[in-house]
């Protein structure tokens, strides 16, 4: 992972636009939207729009979706969540 983070940021210039998207089944991918994607972004191209996207909503009231996340001490993000994270970022 880390060498990927070093990597990464050689693949930005010339981009228009960056799409960011987090699974709302997966709420460490809605962690590392706040705490490791808009952070590098705006530090590497702090000029460049990005746009926030929740994926993966049609699994939010999926039996097996809802048994692991209960398995894991963890609940399906909402529509308010994704409204939260876009106005703090």
């Amino acid at each position: 992972q880390e060498d990927y983070n070093q990597l990464r940021p050689l693949s930005y210039p010339n981009t228009d636009v960056f799409l960011i998207c987090f699974s709302v089944v997966n709420p460490a991918s809605y962690h590392n939207v706040q705490e490791e994607w808009v952070p590098e972004l705006k530090v590497c191209m702090p000029n460049v729009p990005y746009v926030l996207i929740g994926t993966q909503i049609d699994l939010r009231d999926d039996p097996k979706t809802l048994a692991r996340l209960l398995y894991m001490k963890e609940k399906p993000l909402t529509y308010e969540h994704g409204v939260k994270l876009a106005k703090e970022v």
